[in-house]
């Protein structure tokens, strides 16, 4: 069986060997310099001013949302737009956060959501106080367009791109078009700290405030000046300073550990995209020629670094077909968390997401990973090719 996940990390024999001696000589194992080391090399990469580490991709995305309604940038009851087709954690703390979570349909041709979707629903007569994007699978829609649509609405956009680490459209890295992005390094993403996420941004405001959500709501990590500001308006004394909890908070944090793994997972970043992209292409040529499946059209994204390869067939029949010829050779899944409106714990059951129900029924995705040999993935090619 070929697996959708090979191994935990990339060079997992030298990734562990290193992981091994940090932790037989650290004196702190709690979250602290690694973390911080990662958390610069990683806003680095990504070209963002501020990354905030977490203990997963959906702590990210908890801790994102939590720290806009403490900014005052959402508000109780707020409309926030999200991808019909998305995974649970992108919707959740909408909905944990006391905002109106709002789902807007995606396009068929790209799995997410595009100005006419979203433009589709705006001149509906409704409004979005933000739109929290999902760039699913390492795929994005009409993004360039899409910010523009928000800016001229007054409308937040905030990126999901767990599963996009790697991608640009027009030459910029999707996770950098939103006033911030999550991230998401769990087994078998494009990066793997085993569990780890991070938020991007570059507002400094917001990542005051994503270090006090991500620990308890106290003032430990600010700086000297912003955590003088905090204690002066409230009245602190230095000496309950460190027991202060100034806004509402988690405890989010990671560890030394996944700070460790993140720092040497990034010397690989740049070749296992171009194995990902490589790949990718193989499948796309060989699912464009085949007659059971429907094309995704990606012709406006500069560079694909695809998660998994997602197949949508004509029909029931034909998708079921293609589950029996995969059983027992490649491991396929449901794309994502499907069409999240469906799901039981999202309780507004009124809309209508029609290429996301397409999608979700008729879809499965296949590997595609740095580590799949050259026999596995024309395996997976034959399996993709009509018989």
């Amino acid at each position: 069986m070929i697996k959708l996940m090979k191994k935990t990390f990339s060079e997992e024999e030298e990734t562990k060997k290193k992981l091994c001696e940090f932790i037989t000589d650290a004196k702190r194992l709690s979250m602290g310099s690694k973390c911080k080391q990662f958390e610069k090399e990683f806003a680095k990469y990504q070209g963002r001013e501020y990354a905030v580490l977490l203990n997963s991709g959906s702590s990210a995305n908890l801790a994102l949302i939590s720290a806009l309604v403490n900014m005052g940038k959402l508000n109780k009851d707020d409309n926030v737009g999200f991808s019909s087709l998305t995974w649970a954690t992108n919707t959740m703390p909408l909905i944990q956060c006391g905002l109106n979570a709002i789902p807007i349909d995606v396009s068929s041709q790209n799995l997410n959501i595009t100005s006419e979707t979203l433009l589709d629903y705006l001149n509906s007569g409704q409004k979005l106080k933000a739109l929290f994007i999902t760039n699913l699978l390492g795929f994005c829609g009409d993004l360039d367009k899409i910010k523009e649509i928000c800016e001229e609405r007054n409308i937040l956009l905030l990126e999901d791109n767990c599963e996009s680490l790697g991608s640009e459209l027009q030459n910029k890295k999707l996770g950098n078009f939103g006033f911030a992005s999550s991230f998401s390094f769990f087994v078998g993403h494009h990066m793997s700290t085993v569990e780890g996420g991070m938020v991007c941004t570059d507002d400094k405001e917001l990542y005051d405030l994503l270090l006090m959500v991500r620990a308890h709501g106290w003032s430990r990590e600010l700086d000297e000046e912003k955590t003088k500001e905090l204690r002066e308006k409230h009245g602190i004394s230095k000496f309950h300073e460190m027991y202060t909890f100034y806004i509402p908070g988690y405890n989010l944090r990671p560890t030394e550990i996944t700070g460790v793994i993140g720092i040497e997972q990034l010397k690989y970043l740049e070749e296992n995209f171009e194995k990902r992209n490589k790949i990718f292409n193989i499948y796309e040529k060989t699912v464009k020629q085949n007659p059971d499946t429907e094309n995704l059209d990606l012709s406006h994204m500069n560079f694909v670094c695809n998660f998994a390869y997602p197949i949508t067939f004509k029909d029931k029949e034909t998708f079921e077909k293609y589950q029996e010829k995969f059983e027992g050779i490649a491991e396929i899944r449901p794309l994502v968390g499907g069409c999240i409106p469906n799901q039981p714990f999202f309780k507004n059951k009124d809309g209508k997401y029609p290429n996301a129900e397409k999608i979700n029924n008729l879809s499965f995705y296949v590997p595609n990973n740095p580590d799949l040999t050259d026999e596995e993935v024309e395996t997976i090619r034959k399996l993709l090719s009509k018989d």
